[in-house]
């Protein structure tokens, strides 16, 4: 996992390479380059003045208790019921493939294909699934898509399978017909669990930096999201916007896409990642 990591890490890596020796003039120009943000850039540098330690050290410990945000408490009834939202682009059938295959290892998967708003969504879903080597729920274009999900869940708890993964339709946050079909999937799925998923989680393109962070405010507030994944995050040198990202939603990144392959969804850890953007 570090390796692959480091890898995707490479271009912010660089970045963060010129803080060594550098004068905190220096390094405060470094972070701001690296998308953390004035906000969180000034904290760290006040912090760094204040304590009078090693810089890089201090760096560190910074940027560590900013990623150290508390994951979501899972209860231990199955399913596991995930669902995974985002904006048009950011990566999110991808990320259910990557997740499909991830929780495919531990536990037994059956996905839910509520994409009924997209041009063969199902197909693409349904050609990851075999992929990954999961059941899935199919549906049609314009078909109810809490239906879906209802009838996924259903099959899962008959059957006795772990974990529920439900794929919807990419949305930007302004069409508020699509977001109203997010919380009546939400609502469906209090039916079974009455805090609704387990994971209710958002896909961000890393790349667009901290400019989703107001698209992702609006999913929060409508449909209650408890963690993010952050996509596309190989190749990208805006690493320092999961700073800001983060800690102005208040919520914790979980997973970080880091390539195309369906093996490329890693854990997110804030030491091991500090550690990888240091090294």
């Amino acid at each position: 996992m570090f390796s692959k990591l480091k890898k995707a890490l490479h271009k912010a890596a660089e970045l963060f390479s010129r803080t060594k020796g550098a004068r905190l003039e220096n390094i405060e120009a470094i972070l701001l380059q690296a998308d953390v943000g004035t906000k969180y850039t000034e904290a760290i540098i006040l912090r760094i003045k204040k304590l009078n330690t090693d810089p890089i050290t201090q760096l560190k410990s910074e940027i560590f208790n900013l990623l150290n945000i508390p994951k979501p408490i899972i209860e231990p009834d199955k399913p596991l019921i995930i669902m995974v939202s985002g904006v048009n682009g950011s990566g999110k059938t991808t990320t259910i493939a990557k997740l499909a295959h991830l929780y495919r290892q531990k536990s037994k998967v059956i996905l839910a294909s509520a994409d009924t708003y997209r041009d063969a969504a199902h197909e693409q879903l349904e050609s990851w699934a075999k992929k990954a080597n999961v059941e899935i729920i199919g549906s049609q274009k314009g078909q109810d898509a809490a239906a879906v999900v209802f009838d996924a869940i259903s099959k899962a708890q008959s059957k006795a399978l772990d974990t529920v993964l439900i794929d919807t339709a990419g949305r930007l946050h302004t069409r508020s017909d699509l977001m109203a079909e997010l919380k009546k999937i939400r609502r469906v799925i209090t039916k079974f669990k009455p805090n609704g998923p387990d994971l209710n989680l958002l896909t961000i393109d890393a790349n667009l930096g901290q400019n989703s962070i107001q698209q992702a405010r609006i999913f929060n507030q409508e449909i209650g999201i408890n963690g993010l994944i952050l996509t596309k995050f190989d190749g990208t040198a805006k690493g320092g916007a999961i700073i800001p990202i983060c800690n102005e939603l208040k919520l914790p990144v979980l997973y970080l896409g880091v390539g195309e392959s369906i093996e490329d969804l890693i854990e997110f850890d804030p030491k091991t990642f500090v550690d990888a953007l240091f090294e």
